[in-house]
């Protein structure tokens, strides 16, 4: 009775928030894809000071948002003067051409004469009282590990649809059916945490593969001028860099409730996700179970503040919660719903075993063409320990820092990277399954859990308008964990199980070293239509056990609407 009488209190909050909401405009978001995103980034740091359309640090961003960024770009610093960049200007303006009615956008010879009237849309609908846009999604890829001479393959089918009704309520929402044979490293990885990275329920799949089925979808809606919410089941990324320590993207979908308030120089968000606090149906490598799996929540609130045209400074609590939770004694602790409170100070107030993170973020343009950018991730952490450098287990933090150089050398659009990132033992983690900082088994921050330390290097060439040359060389010292051991790096160990209060450093337990490398060529052959040949090589050793893993894939991908799939870790 109690769990029902919490499911319509929070089923009659959210009513009363559509009904609050359904007065004003609006715009859904574009999909968190990793080169999409890179597009309207490098513009802000090719212009040298920060824009206020668009909060970098808080991904995703609203169509409507881009549109007005990279159209007052163009009228105020004529930043797309190149033929790749104005490809680019016009590339951004036609995948949301109900907010820029980019001309440019009309198809000259329509498929069947209704499909295709736009280069963007197969399928499209604007009225006032209603505007929809309806686009096939596919992507299948062939590959062989050259050691083994194994294949590898990825088949995705199926639907992206966004839209408005009366200008008033948006709509999302992103459907496929997959079928995938993963690399022999991703399969280790499943074989010891019996999930897909990156997605939820799955089942086996003849031989040696996976199946799973992806869905995305929320609505949308504007409370007033400056504050709109969102309600549905999606990502959330959070930082300027290529990962993120704070809230990244490599865990699957949650439910979300989110709110979004942009004036003046702030912009500060608060998000409420459902999560599952663990998949006990996947033990055993068979897919995932059929009974209901745990559930826990994060409360999420992060405000960024721009100081100047030059420098942008976040910061940021969650807090990691459930009802289901023994030590809650089954209560679900409504002070976390309020979005402007101190979360450590509610913790604190009612003896709760909840788990707290906060810290900051920042971007800071250097000069045009190069910007830095980082975070700080304090999960528990004690000054006085610190200085006493015993390596004190609980002084659990994160680090990140990094810089970005745009049209290096004066070589237009050749874009360098550089990023370094360090996660010490025990971060994130937690004494129940119900505090640490993952989703469905999987990691909401980095992949590599903690207790690493990572250096990423990406360079990013356009020397065509419609050709994307990508490297990207990533080196990891990770200190791993045994089945018997807990040194800190598997976050869903319970941290009572730790192997020393003192003495604890990065890489502890069993050394591991890990070398990525890969370098993508992409062509696109229409809007979002790509080619991708992709060269990736892996190299894994943990001296130690005498085990020594190297792995090279090529591989050959058609990609339509979706962005690459990654397992670079």
């Amino acid at each position: 009775m109690p769990s029902q009488i919490f499911k319509m209190k929070h089923l009659s909050i959210i009513l009363v928030l559509f009904q609050v909401g359904a007065a004003m405009a609006q715009s859904t978001n574009a999909s968190l894809n990793e080169d999409y995103y890179h597009w309207i980034d490098r513009y802000e740091t090719k212009a040298g000071r920060i824009m206020p359309q668009v909060f970098t640090s808080v991904k995703p961003y609203k169509r409507d948002a881009i549109v007005e960024f990279v159209d007052s770009l163009q009228l105020n610093d004529n930043l797309f003067n190149s033929s790749v960049d104005q490809f680019n200007y016009q590339y951004l303006r036609n995948d949301s051409w109900e907010w820029s009615r980019s001309e440019a956008n009309q198809s000259e010879r329509p498929v069947f004469r209704h499909l295709y009237k736009k280069k963007s849309d197969m399928l499209y609908s604007d009225l006032p009282e209603f505007d929809i846009h309806v686009n096939p999604v596919l992507y299948t890829s062939i590959g062989n590990v050259g050691q083994a001479g194994e294949s590898l393959y990825l088949n995705s089918r199926g639907v992206e649809i966004r839209g408005m009704i009366d200008r008033k309520i948006g709509f999302y929402t992103f459907l496929t059916d997959n079928q995938a044979r993963l690399p022999l490293y991703v399969r280790g990885g499943i074989a010891q945490n019996p999930v897909v990275p990156h997605e939820g329920f799955w089942k086996t799949f003849k031989d040696n593969g996976v199946d799973y089925f992806q869905a995305r979808a929320y609505i949308d809606f504007d409370i007033s001028k400056h504050i709109y919410m969102q309600f549905g089941h999606d990502k959330t990324f959070i930082g300027n860099g290529y990962r993120s320590l704070i809230f990244s993207d490599y865990a699957p979908p949650t439910l979300f409730l989110r709110t979004n308030v942009k004036v003046w120089k702030l912009n500060y968000l608060f998000q409420l996700n459902r999560v599952a606090a663990d998949a006990p149906g996947s033990i055993g490598g068979s897919g995932s179970g059929k009974r209901r799996y745990p559930e826990k929540f994060m409360a999420f609130h992060h405000a960024s503040i721009n100081i100047g045209k030059k420098f942008n400074l976040g910061i940021f609590e969650s807090v990691v919660f459930s009802p289901k939770d023994s030590l809650n004694d089954n209560t679900f602790d409504l002070s976390y719903l309020n979005p402007v409170i101190f979360y450590r100070a509610i913790e604190q107030q009612f003896g709760s075993s909840d788990n707290v993170i906060l810290g900051m973020d920042f971007k800071w343009m250097v000069a045009k063409k190069l910007s830095a950018y980082g975070q700080v991730v304090f999960d528990e952490f004690l000054l006085d320990r610190l200085k006493e450098g015993n390596g004190w287990w609980a002084n659990k933090f994160a680090l990140q820092g990094g810089v970005k150089y745009i049209d290096a050398a004066g070589v237009n659009n050749l874009d360098l990277q550089l990023e370094a990132n360090m996660v010490r033992p025990y971060t994130y983690s937690h004494n129940t399954q119900f505090g640490s900082y993952t989703n469905y088994r999987q990691s909401f921050a980095h992949p590599l859990g903690a207790n690493f330390k990572e250096v990423v290097a990406i360079v990013r060439y356009q020397p065509k308008p419609k050709l994307n040359l990508i490297a990207k060389v990533i080196y990891a010292e990770v200190g791993r964990d045994t089945l018997s051991s807990n040194w800190g790096s598997d976050l869903l160990k319970s941290n009572s199980t730790r192997e020393q209060d003192f003495g604890n450093t990065i890489g502890q337990g069993v050394s591991t070293s890990i070398a990525y490398l890969d370098f993508t060529a992409s062509y696109m052959l229409k809007h979002n239509l790509f080619v991708d040949l992709k060269v990736v090589r892996r190299d894994q050793d943990a001296p130690a056990l005498s085990q020594r893993n190297n792995t090279t894939i090529t591989s050959l991908a058609l990609r339509w609407n979706i962005g690459q799939r990654l397992y670079d870790f």
